[in-house]
């Protein structure tokens, strides 16, 4: 690492987050390999119990974004606060207070998957993180990720989706504060990705925070809370789909059925709309609303972003 990356981070101190206080603050993130430039600035916020999606193509510094988040790679400049610890000099009661889950782990096919979780969850001590709700008790946590039958199975025996189920499994065992997740689903069948989008929300509603990198759309649009999306170098665009979906300036449709009729129109202001037609006169049947899906609103931001459309 050169050393004019390194002293653009200068040592800051740890601070308390509360419960009002953002998980993550960025402001002004930059991040150069020699003379190129991937990330040219970047703000963003996460508050606590948030789940985020982070989209973008590829290259567009997702990767790279997520690793200095997590403390693996230094910055060329700007501020990264994460529960109030900038991650350059995070110490290990910090990182014990973080949850991973990368695309694929390297463990020993040996292993059987109860023996890693407990391998895993004895790295978290009670000291760590005072008042923290503690770990998962490993029994309960195989039950939750649905491997019970496979609690004393190599590793190598084991089938992607369930292979997945553990890699998530691993990372939540601490109950970490912030989890970060990276193409969290793949291999999972649809009823295991259902069941994962629930265990999720369950989590996020005990104020964990989740940031998560997919290229699944449906999932992004299904699961987070608000969607940011990368390109050239920097954050193009963020909201809910909703709220995306006003910023590319794309209508909802609204359909309705009304005295036998069926009705449609477009509006930008949904809410409004059929609040209106709910107060109306007329009875209203099967109410409907299709927006713009969160594919046709990110591929159009990421093609003006990058000056190909």
């Amino acid at each position: 690492m050169s050393t004019r990356v390194a002293s653009a981070v200068p040592a800051t101190a740890e601070t308390t987050v509360g419960p009002e206080q953002p998980a993550v603050r960025v402001r002004g993130l930059r991040m150069a390999y020699g003379e190129q430039e991937v990330l040219r600035g970047i703000d963003l916020t996460v508050d606590r119990g948030e789940i985020v999606a982070l989209l973008g193509p590829n290259g567009a510094g997702k990767s790279t974004t997520i690793e200095i988040l997590e403390g693996f790679r230094l910055r060329s400049a700007g501020e990264v606060s994460v529960l109030g610890v900038d991650p350059a000099h995070g110490d290990e009661a910090w990182r014990a207070r973080l949850g991973i889950v990368l695309q694929s782990w390297r463990d020993h096919a040996k292993w059987q998957a109860r023996e890693l979780l407990l391998h895993f969850r004895s790295f978290y001590r009670p000291y760590d993180r005072p008042g923290a709700a503690g770990s998962w008790e490993v029994d309960d946590l195989l039950d939750v990720v649905g491997l019970t039958e496979q609690a004393r199975k190599p590793i190598g025996t084991l089938s992607g989706g369930q292979r997945r189920r553990l890699d998530i499994a691993i990372g939540i065992v601490g109950r970490p504060e912030v989890l970060f997740l990276d193409e969290p689903t793949v291999g999972f069948d649809p009823e295991a990705r259902q069941d994962f989008h629930e265990l999720i929300r369950r989590l996020a509603q005990e104020r964990m925070t989740v940031l998560l990198t997919t290229h699944d759309l449906h999932e992004a649009e299904k699961l987070a809370d608000r969607v940011l999306i990368l390109a050239g170098g920097g954050i193009v665009a963020g909201g809910t789909v909703e709220e995306l979906s006003r910023q590319l300036g794309g209508d909802a449709e609204v359909t309705w059925v009304s005295a036998g009729r069926t009705h449609r129109t477009r509006t930008a202001d949904v809410s409004g709309f059929v609040r209106e037609l709910l107060q109306g006169d007329g009875d209203v049947e099967d109410l409907r609303v299709n927006r713009p899906a969160l594919e046709d609103i990110y591929l159009a931001m990421v093609r003006d972003a990058e000056g190909t459309r």
